[in-house]
């Protein structure tokens, strides 16, 4: 009686106190059941014991909000009693910052008008120590009509042992011109003059074509190309940027040998034309890719030019025989190697053998078209069968062009009719006689009509309709630029 009698008291003391403050609590001291006001009537509930995962959550909130005020404090001190002009530390730092100022002064020119030095000097040495700290460089090059000028945009990520320097091996300017391309090629992670990345992937190259797409001025979609090994970066741009993605040329693609969802007859055909040395290589990336190293010094690394059957361990059909003893040709693969082993390393060719044979992260069949609804219970799916609000499709909805010589020793026609069958939306050009290199390098007419079947009838440059800088555009540009974290400079 005595408890319950102090429980009303306490009650009639929170009444009082609502009367004359109008606050009204709704929590009572430890020990007395707590009560809610609800609509002027009360209503009582037990206490439930807090969770430890609670207690943690309430203690980081508070240590949240002590480090939060006391660097707010910090703050206020810094401001007033360091940084004043009539401080100690303001005092003897005036005249030499006075001074410094003074001879930088000049370079405020090269800002804009609307622009406040103080300011702008600020960000710019941000983003300066940003990119020292966390920049990485990717070169590329340039072919084709400028930007301003572009019809269509075409980015080519090159094949193993090569560099930015091929593109598309022996592409006319007046053809690109023709077209109205703009043809962008640039150095994987690793080779060339491209810096290396600590956490190379499939989506991390996607990535890396789309900050340069940014950087090199391509506000639209454009175009992928992809050449035997390359098209594994081209596959990865449909995949994970396929927003920015036009459509696709793949010129013998490579897929993953040990790709899941082969049958026995598909996977007996793509291997069966693999020479014994190559297979072993397949076998080193796939199980123990750091004997790669030493096959890999052995060989291109080593110092020694020899033909590209011998360097890439490759049989090769009739006119690749013919096109590789061309002098121009010799010439073009000489440079291209010196230039991609630039840098005298074995761990970015290392990582995109094993690239190859791992998984991407994603299998071909995501690419084919399909409907993706919404179902998140009995109800939605039964609508989804009558309606299609909430259903949109998915994969990748642009064209994907593929070119595949019939004589082709390196990747043969299995491997496309792989792709076929995985996705049949994929238009595939069979080309008799043709080998791995033939209808693809040096080929004036082959690369007319690859770019007709792209772009449809050539009509040249857009037309600029105001006065502009007459200077002719070089072609063969190097440039080098930064992408730091996530963005390019």
């Amino acid at each position: 009686m005595s408890e319950m009698r102090g429980s009303n008291m306490w009650r009639d003391e929170l009444a009082s106190l609502v009367d004359d403050t109008g606050i009204r609590y709704a929590g009572e001291p430890i020990g007395v059941s707590s009560a809610y006001v609800v609509s002027g009537e009360s209503r009582s509930r037990a206490v439930e014991p807090e969770s430890f995962k609670d207690q943690v959550k309430g203690f980081a909130m508070a240590w949240g909000e002590i480090v939060v005020e006391l660097g707010r404090g910090c703050k206020d001190i810094v401001q007033q009693s360091l940084l004043r002009e009539d401080s100690y530390i303001g005092r003897k730092l005036q005249k030499p910052c006075a001074k410094v100022s003074g001879r930088l002064k000049y370079l405020n020119e090269f800002l804009p008008e609307d622009r406040d030095p103080a300011h702008s000097w600020s960000v710019i040495f941000f983003v300066f120590v940003l990119a020292l700290a966390d920049g990485r460089h990717m070169a590329y090059c340039e072919q084709g009509v400028p930007a301003d000028r572009a019809r269509f945009s075409l980015i080519a990520p090159h094949s193993f042992l090569s560099s930015r320097l091929a593109g598309i091996p022996g592409i006319k300017m007046s053809l690109l011109q023709e077209f109205g391309v703009r043809l962008v090629s640039y150095d994987l992670p690793g080779f060339g003059e491209s810096d290396p990345h600590p956490n190379r992937n499939l989506n991390s190259s996607a990535f890396d074509m789309l900050h340069l797409a940014n950087a090199v001025g391509i506000s639209g979609k454009f175009w992928v190309l992809g050449h035997s090994s390359g098209s594994m970066h081209a596959w990865a741009a449909l995949r994970y940027i396929p927003d920015r993605i036009a459509g696709a040329a793949m010129l013998a693609p490579m897929i993953n040998p040990y790709a899941p969802g082969m049958t026995k007859e598909e996977v007996k055909r793509i291997w069966e034309k693999c020479v014994p040395r190559r297979r072993l290589l397949y076998f080193l990336a796939h199980r123990f890719p750091r004997f790669l190293s030493y096959f890999y010094r052995r060989s291109f690394l080593s110092g020694k030019h020899d033909r590209i059957d011998k360097r890439l361990f490759l049989s090769l059909g009739k006119k690749d025989e013919i096109l590789i003893e061309e002098p121009k040709f010799e010439e073009f693969w000489h440079r291209d190697v010196e230039e991609s082993i630039r840098q005298g390393t074995t761990k970015p060719f290392i990582e995109e053998a094993v690239l190859q044979v791992s998984d991407w992260g994603f299998r071909l069949a995501d690419l084919q078209v399909h409907k993706k609804c919404k179902r998140k219970g009995v109800l939605s799916w039964l609508k989804s069968l009558y309606s299609e609000a909430e259903c949109e499709l998915a994969g990748f909805l642009g064209p994907i062009h593929i070119w595949q010589g019939m004589d082709d020793q390196a990747v043969p026609p299995s491997t496309t009719d792989y792709i076929g069958r995985i996705l049949p939306g994929a238009i595939v050009h069979k080309l008799p006689n043709e080998g791995h290199f033939s209808y693809f390098f040096f080929c004036d007419e082959c690369q007319r009509r690859i770019f007709s079947t792209l772009f449809g009838v050539s009509k040249g440059p857009i037309d600029r309709k105001v006065e502009m800088d007459q200077t002719p555009f070089n072609g063969d540009t190097e440039v080098v630029s930064t992408v730091a974290g996530s963005t390019t400079e």
